[in-house]
């Protein structure tokens, strides 16, 4: 029943949060998601899953590397985050990309239909990562390939503080274990416990940025992983919140703007 609530949340959350995703997240997440496709060799041809895609950020990139004659299928748990993923590969002429609603960790596809699994910082909202990583492997030709991006450590991760200023004003924490695969090798060990094989890990980190504080405020509560708690705070709850988090990003001040620290973990394995 708990993951069933996790997974609500998270649902609802992102429905909630799609209008502000691409334009406050686009910017900042783009070296991490660059490292990911970059590392994973896509070739023209191949049959690609992006699982837990968003609005396409990685998907979009994915279909263009994979053509001609590859295709690629973007899954995601929130049904807004995977219409505006339908509109983007619309506009774009992307014939060769689909998306689907679905679940991480119960993918509604046959065993063995994909050359390359992704996951680009999906598996934090996950109430059971590890089976999402099996489904991962599930689905892999062999020789295939998996890899998947997350948040590194909290501490490397100059934005956390966001969680227990929402967490404070709220019943139940928003993202409980949010940094869990980011610590340590706990990544790379559920890529090896789920059987993938020639598994590799990297960390690295990156300086976020963002243009002013509003845009910091978007990206952090309008677009992201706190959306639907804070959809639901009155005024005054916002502006408090508001301030702490200002507050908890001051050190990284870089003029009117901001160069917030964020740690990434990648890990890639083959089937």
């Amino acid at each position: 029943m708990k993951d069933d609530f996790q997974r609500r949340i998270q649902r609802y959350g992102w429905d909630w949060a799609v209008d502000h995703y691409d334009s406050a997240w686009q910017s900042p997440l783009k070296p991490a998601q660059d490292r990911l496709l970059g590392g994973t060799d896509l070739r023209p041809g191949e049959d690609v899953l992006d699982v837990a895609c968003g609005t396409g950020l990685v998907t979009v990139p994915a279909a263009e590397a994979v053509a001609p004659g590859g295709r690629v299928v973007g899954t995601d748990l929130s049904e807004e985050m995977v219409e505006q993923g339908r509109q983007i590969a619309e506009e774009q002429g992307l014939h060769n990309l689909t998306f689907e609603r679905m679940g991480a960790e119960a993918l509604e596809v046959p065993k063995g239909a994909f050359d390359a699994v992704l996951c680009a910082l999906g598996l934090m909202y996950v109430p059971d990562p590890e089976q999402a990583i099996r489904e991962m492997h599930r689905v892999l030709t062999p020789g295939g390939r998996a890899a998947a991006v997350v948040w590194g450590a909290r501490k490397n991760c100059g934005w956390a503080e966001v969680f227990p200023i929402v967490d404070r004003r709220v019943d139940s924490e928003v993202c409980p274990l949010f940094f869990r695969l980011g610590t340590g090798d706990a990544l790379e060990a559920a890529f090896r416990t789920a059987g993938l094989d020639d598994v590799t890990a990297e960390r690295f980190s990156v300086a976020l940025p963002f243009e002013s504080a509003e845009a910091a405020c978007e990206a952090i509560f309008w677009g992201g992983p706190v959306a639907l708690a804070w959809r639901n705070f009155d005024d005054a709850k916002r502006a408090e919140a508001r301030a702490e988090y200002l507050d908890s990003i001051a050190p990284y001040r870089t003029g009117d703007g901001y160069a917030i620290p964020g740690e990434f973990v990648i890990a890639r394995g083959m089937k």
